[in-house]
């Protein structure tokens, strides 16, 4: 920011929230959680082995009960509901079924990944940020493009504050209540 009083006073502001996160670990760790999402990136609305039988125009396919504990009971379908049902899972022309933001983008995944490496880099293999004054127009530019200012596109850019979590506010609230 330009002016860091109106630095502090967004901070001030930030810190005055009583900002509530909770996530929760998975249940069964990280490779569940693929196994999850996979089921869903990578896969047709209904499988073959679900599909039973299709005589005079009627579709028959097995599926769960959720209403009586999950179990596994045989649907029939007039075909015309089963394409509809079926054609409800298919993504418009032109969609994905995934979308990558961020960092991840397709416009510029390559830099950012670079980017990205870099910063997580062995702090012993990081350059050093020159320790200088906050003024950017006195300094030559940097061969690195990550720390110019992108306004004037000089640099470097330094760090002005640095955000740490403030756990005894959670504390404080529980003991408050």
């Amino acid at each position: 920011m330009a002016c860091p009083e109106h630095w502090k006073t967004l901070l001030r502001q930030l810190r005055a929230t009583d900002w509530v996160v909770y996530s929760k670990p998975p249940f069964g760790g990280p490779e569940q959680v693929l196994k999850y999402l996979a089921r869903y990136t990578h896969r047709v609305a209904i499988s073959n082995r679900r599909l039973l039988s299709f005589q005079q125009g009627q579709v028959s396919l097995r599926c769960k009960d959720y209403r009586r504990g999950g179990r596994s009971r045989t649907l029939v379908l007039q075909q015309q509901e089963f394409i509809r049902r079926f054609l409800l899972h298919a993504l418009p022309t032109r969609f994905v079924r995934i979308r990558s933001y961020g960092f991840l983008a397709n416009r510029c995944r390559r830099q950012k990944l670079a980017l990205c490496r870099r910063l997580l880099a062995p702090i012993h293999t990081r350059h050093p940020q020159p320790e200088t004054s906050l003024s950017c127009a006195d300094t030559p530019p940097l061969e690195q493009p990550h720390l110019l200012c992108p306004v004037c596109g000089q640099g470097p850019m330094l760090r002005v504050d640095t955000l740490l979590p403030t756990p005894y506010r959670i504390e404080e609230r529980i003991h408050s209540q």
